[in-house]
């Protein structure tokens, strides 16, 4: 029984260990800046993130449209052009930077944890209470153009 015991607290601290590791190794890669223009994980929008005070904040500066079609608008029907979706962004001590990302579609806010990892993309980490609990999306670093028009070419 004792063995058995025993085995089990081996298995459990073995299991934290991983959690522990994988969780520090999702995080930023040195001197990599999350400042920059970065391309959303399905290359339909461009959201520049800037200094903003003494945080940092993210607005969308680029979206896919086809042509001549509208600017997509916010859930209050302003234009989503120069919205700020992330806000607040603060460090967190280990690289990360720990604020809120706004769903402009639905005007839901989530905590949103952001750092870039050691392929050079930003990862972006949105969650309701804790970043355990959410999901992490990868964003590219954007190397087109945009138009005036707010349009990705």
């Amino acid at each position: 029984m004792a063995r058995s015991i025993e085995w089990a607290a081996r298995i459990c601290g073995a299991a934290i260990l991983c959690l522990i590791v994988s969780l520090s190794s999702a995080h930023a890669s040195g001197n990599a800046s999350v400042i920059g223009a970065w391309l959303t994980p399905e290359g339909d929008g461009v959201i520049t993130i800037e200094r903003c005070g003494d945080a940092l904040c993210g607005r969308i500066a680029g979206i896919t449209r086809a042509p001549g079609e509208a600017e997509p608008t916010d859930v209050n029907g302003k234009p989503q052009c120069g919205l700020t979706i992330i806000s607040e962004e603060r460090p967190d001590g280990d690289g990360t930077w720990l604020g809120e990302i706004t769903d402009p579609r639905t005007g839901d806010t989530y905590g949103a944890k952001l750092w870039v990892g050691q392929d050079g993309n930003l990862r972006l980490r949105g969650f309701l209470g804790l970043p355990l609990l959410g999901e992490t999306q990868t964003w590219r670093p954007f190397a087109g153009h945009l138009t005036p028009a707010c349009e990705i070419i």
